[in-house]
This record gives structure tokens, sequence and C-alpha cells, in this order.
């Protein structure tokens, strides 16, 4: 399929640090990166280092996360056991942006500090071995793998830092690590809004999360101003939108329901996590008041977790899926959680 031509100025690079959680995201730019050049395939060697303690990938208990606090090791992709956060921490020699993990694959967003700076989605192995080095054209946002760890797809800020900004464009792509096969931009694939094409050249796509089948899957468009749940298959490259005023879907474990972002218009509260029942579509708003990061997990089929903003730094927070309870610190100086159950 020939892509939409796109109305839109392309920002060059990824900026340094941003911290934006009350305008809608969470993105830290920075770090050493993981080498220069073209797109490659394996061959960059292990980059683990410190995480070899925990296990790989293939082994649940742990969570790993993007290392946040100050020093020299702030930025690196670090691991903790799930029943022990508050333990000496793991830490590996790779920098990342975004960190997510599932079926013995994970994934690194990483931006090269150089004159001109570039992101990379890189694919790690089970042992946290480089597979794969993808450059992306922006500021990383956002970053998932399929439960079976077939699938990695990505978010970058191609300008803006807000989803809520009215320069706002981003680029969300797939990587099938099965058949190397690469879908760059979302934008590719067709659109039926309320059952019509859409071909709009305002559409912005964003939050990617998977379904076991490695094929089927829910992601945010927004068009004309408005936010939509869409639902795709990569098989047909088409998606089709579900409903309005959901944004950053996240999956629960057992298929059922979608974490998500609703927009509140409070300014100083932006968004409120909610969880909606796909079966009848009932949401319903969770314990936590204050406009978190948009990458929202799930640690089981009871309790969600995520990046918070505290001061220059972040912190990782859980809070219960059914509306109950209050939200809870479970790790200082962390971002970007990836739970292995």
């Amino acid at each position: 399929m020939t892509p939409r031509p796109r109305s839109r100025a392309v920002a060059a690079g990824a900026a340094a640090a941003v911290a934006a959680v009350a305008a809608g995201a969470v993105v830290l730019a920075g770090g050493d990166g993981s080498g220069s050049g073209p797109e490659t395939r394996g061959g960059q060697g292990p980059a683990g280092g410190g995480l070899g303690a925990l296990g790989g990938l293939d082994r649940p208990g742990k969570l790993l996360f993007r290392n946040a606090v100050p020093g020299p090791q702030s930025g690196r992709l670090a691991g903790v056991p799930l029943a022990a956060p508050g333990g000496a921490r793991a830490v590996s020699g790779l920098s990342c942006v975004r960190v997510h993990a599932r079926g013995g694959t994970g994934v690194c967003l990483t931006v090269e500090r150089s004159a001109h700076p570039q992101a990379y989605a890189i694919a790690l192995d089970a042992a946290l071995r480089p597979t794969r080095r993808i450059p992306v054209p922006g500021t990383p946002s956002r970053a998932q793998v399929s439960p079976s760890g077939r699938m990695i797809s990505w978010t970058v800020f191609v300008s803006g830092h807000s989803y809520a900004g009215k320069d706002l464009s981003t680029r969300t792509g797939i990587l099938d690590t099965r058949t190397g096969d690469v879908i760059p931009d979302l934008e590719r694939f067709t659109l039926l809004r309320d059952g019509r094409p859409d071909t709009g050249v305002d559409l912005n796509y964003w939050g990617v999360t998977f379904t076991r089948d490695d094929d089927r899957f829910y992601a945010t468009a927004k068009t004309k101003g408005t936010t939509y749940l869409v639902e795709g298959r990569v098989s047909t490259q088409a998606m089709w939108t579900k409903r309005t005023d959901l944004e950053c879907p996240s999956l629960s474990p057992d298929g059922t329901r979608l974490a998500f972002k609703k927009a509140t218009g409070d300014p100083a509260r932006p968004w409120r996590l909610h969880v909606l029942r796909l079966r009848d579509m009932k949401e319903t708003a969770l314990a936590e008041r204050e406009s978190v990061d948009d990458q929202v997990v799930w640690t089981d089929d009871r309790t969600l977790a995520y990046g918070r903003l505290r001061g220059a730094s972040t912190d990782v927070w859980t809070v219960p899926a059914d509306g109950s309870g209050a939200p809870r610190m479970l790790l200082s100086g962390a971002f970007s959680p990836a739970p292995l159950s």
C-alpha cells in the first residue's frame, strides 16, 4: 500500500531530557546509546551486564525498568525481583529511554548522543543480546512487546512532546521478530472511521497493544482533535474505530480489559487512568488521580504499574485495576516498568 502524503513538518532528531507527565507523557531522552550507523541485525554482543543474576527475559518473577536514580547508572536498563522490588538493583550496561519485555523478547528505545541525535528501537533476545537495531525518527515515547514475544511496537514524537499538543506528530512502527518484517508507520494502514475510510492528513497513531494471536491489536488514533480507540490487524493492514476519548491502551493479561488514559478537562490533572471492559465497553475510573506516564502495564490481572513524576525524577507506582484501594509506590527512582510474570 502506498503511504499517504504527510502535510506535517518533520522535526529532526531527538531532544534532550523532557519530563512532562502533567502534559500527558513522560519522555526522558538521553543515554549513551548502543553504537552508530544504519539498522543492524545481531552481532552487537551481550548487553545485559549486571542483569545476569536475575536470569533471562524468559524467566518470570522480575521487574525490568529504566534506572532513574541520579548517578553514573542513571538511564540504564535495570531489574529487581518482582516480589522484592526494594532490594538491590541489577543494572545493565544498556541505556534505554523506554523498555518493555514479554515472552523472552525485549525492546529498548535508546537515543545515541551525537551532533545529530538519533533514536533506535533495539530488539533484545532472552539473554538481553541485541538482535536488531532500527533507526526511528523522533523522540521515544512508548514501546511494547506482544505476549508471545514475537511482535514489537514503538511510538516516537516526530514533533511536539505531548499527545495534547497542537503540533503533535507521531510515528508508530512494528517489528515482526519471526519474519524480520518492519512496518515503519501505522499510517500505511487503512483506517475505517465510523465504517468509512479516513484519509485525513492529520492522523496520528500511538500506543499499540497486541492480543495473544500476534495479529490483532488496539491503539489510539487522533484526527481533527478527537482521539479514538482503534482495533486492527497486521495481516490485513487495516484498522477500525471502536469508540472516542481513549488514549494509550494496555491490554490485560487475560485479554478482557484495556487500561487507558482519559482526558479530564482539568489543566492541572489532564488525564486519569481508567479500565475498559471490552465485552460491554463499561469503563471504571481508578484510584490514581494524578496524571501519569502513558506507558501503563499490568503486573497481573488485578494491578497496574506506571511511572509518576517526582521533581526531576520518576517513581514506579501501582494501583488496583478495579477502582478500589489507593495508589502505592512500588519503586523509587525508576521509570518504564516491564514486569515479567
